[in-house]
């Protein structure tokens, strides 16, 4: 059995990768281990790790980073730790493989470390756009610095080409996170109601603000205008927590002063995936910035106002709705979201980011390698030119 080890930082990219764990686990053909960091593990993230001992995953390792600081001090000191413990859990696990998903700033870390043991990196989702943050830079980073990827769409692929990877090495499967919503079964209003802990009104509007990391207006600014345009929003809102980024503690104590204040709403630091994927299915729309709303939320034909440039550069579903930081603009999209016409216009919206059959497709592709170290050597992909424009 060939060693694969996944390393996994926060929810959104633990989607991802669990699906693939649990195909790769099913063919016979692998060891999997698990290694568990980042938000996991933090107490003021929900400490979702012990979401994931809930489900029965076995866990290989978990590599602290002590995010305690949202500073970028903080920030990189924390990463600095993250190499430091991936170090040794290489050394104690020696995989074979190394798999990552998504573009998280976390994925430095043992991306380097891999590639100084020799250890084939495994990318998941590369060649995506992301202009208004850093994360965008690092998941072009990691793609030089990975030997296999499996990404979303062709043009994903394209982009990976372009940067002179190698064709053969690059595949168009979707992304895992979608198959466990092809398979789940949500539950219904009362059902989600009553793990939530509140009551559901309409409209149900599921609210995520994260920093963007290359904004020009600051975490405090546009926390601000988010809840501005929200302000005069009747119904219930589920609030999330924002990711652990530079800004991130300046716009989660207005977020709580938000969910204190207004009723029918609550903040939550971890809704695990059922009930998460189950609020999509339930909600009336999603406000915010969040790359769910671009990759997950088609899924369920869910209205989405995507606020700012956070996720520019990103392929868009019918269902979003793109409109800058500013409360009026805001307000403006949550009406346009609201309008029975523009809900009814996305029965039977196609999720551009794949079909629910992803992990099947990259276990298979990983089965087909009998020596993981014949990867280790790449060869830089020179794109053909581009024709000369015709003379005269």
């Amino acid at each position: 059995m060939k060693r694969i080890a996944l390393a996994t930082f926060t929810r959104a990219e633990y989607g991802s990768i669990a699906p693939v764990m649990r195909a790769l686990d099913e063919t016979g053909e692998f060891e999997t281990q698990l290694i568990v960091s980042g938000t996991h593990l933090s107490p003021w993230h929900g400490k979702t790790v012990d979401t994931i001992c809930a489900d029965g995953v076995p866990i290989a390792e978990r590599v602290e980073m002590q995010l305690a600081s949202d500073a970028p001090e903080g920030v990189a000191k924390s990463i600095g730790l993250a190499m430091s413990g991936f170090a040794r859990a290489m050394a104690r696990l020696r995989p074979e493989l190394l798999l990552l998903a998504g573009d998280r700033t976390e994925l430095l870390a043992p991306a380097t470390v891999a590639l100084l043991y020799a250890i084939p990196v495994v990318h998941l989702s590369g060649g995506e756009i992301t202009e208004g943050a850093i994360d965008n830079q690092v998941r072009h980073a990691v793609s030089k610095m990975s030997h296999l990827h499996f990404v979303c769409m062709a043009e994903h692929a394209r982009r990976l080409h372009q940067m002179g990877e190698d064709p053969s090495r690059v595949h168009v499967t979707g992304d895992p996170a979608l198959d466990t919503i092809k398979r789940m079964k949500a539950m219904s209003l009362d059902e989600l109601a009553s793990s939530l802990e509140m009551k559901l009104d309409r409209p149900i509007t599921v609210v995520t603000c994260h920093p963007t990391t290359l904004g020009g207006m600051g975490a405090e600014a546009e926390v601000e205008a988010l809840l501005g345009g929200l302000r005069n929003l009747g119904g219930s809102m589920i609030v999330s927590m924002p990711n652990a980024d530079v800004g991130g503690r300046a716009i989660l104590a207005r977020l709580r002063e938000f969910s204190a204040q207004r009723p029918a709403t609550k903040l939550f630091s971890n809704l695990g995936q059922e009930r998460y994927y189950s609020l999509l299915a339930q909600a009336d729309l999603m406000v915010g910035n969040s790359s769910s709303g671009i990759w997950e939320a088609p899924s369920f034909g869910l209205p989405v106002v995507n606020v700012g440039d956070r996720q520019r550069g990103r392929t868009r579903a019918g269902n979003v709705i793109d409109v800058e930081m500013t409360a009026d603009a805001i307000r403006g999209g949550i009406e346009k979201a609201l309008d029975p016409a523009f809900r009814r216009a996305l029965r039977g919206l196609v999720n551009p980011y794949g079909d629910g059959e992803a992990s099947r497709r990259i276990a298979r592709i990983l089965c087909g390698i009998s020596d993981p170290r014949s990867l280790l050597q790449k060869r830089f992909f020179d794109s053909p030119p581009e024709p000369s424009p015709a003379a005269g």
